[in-house]
């Protein structure tokens, strides 16, 4: 599936406000769907980029040798998991950010289907 469909089929998760396509390592989005007034996805995209590499630095600090298969981040009202990219070399530095209302939003049903989506795109 191409990005549009990704972000199409993301958006339709139950709960979703908004979701993006981002490379961690320039802080950039590919593509993004909702969001809002309230929710910049631009800035908060460039800004979970620094949540992956905090992440990272602290695993090679303590020697761990394995891989980041998501982070959530709960807020009183809102879920917002960010799903790395596996597989494929060129996707290794993209991920997928997710918000979810929280009063909505079945948090396992949403990371089984945004890990389907992962799979299924093709950048």
């Amino acid at each position: 599936m191409n990005i549009d469909i990704a972000l199409k089929e993301a958006m339709s998760i139950a709960g979703a406000i908004g979701v993006a396509l981002v490379d961690h390592e320039s802080g950039m989005s590919l593509g993004t769907s909702g969001g809002g007034d309230w929710l910049n996805l631009e800035i908060a995209a460039a800004g979970n980029t620094e949540v992956i590499r905090s992440k990272l630095r602290v695993m090679q600090a303590l020697g761990l040798n394995d891989s980041i298969e998501d982070i959530l981040i709960t807020l009183h009202r809102q879920y917002h998991l960010i799903r790395l990219m596996g597989g494929v070399k060129s996707r290794g530095s993209l991920f997928l950010y997710l918000v979810l209302e929280r009063d909505v939003a079945n948090l396992a049903m949403a990371r089984h289907q945004l890990k389907r989506i992962e799979s299924e795109l093709q950048v």
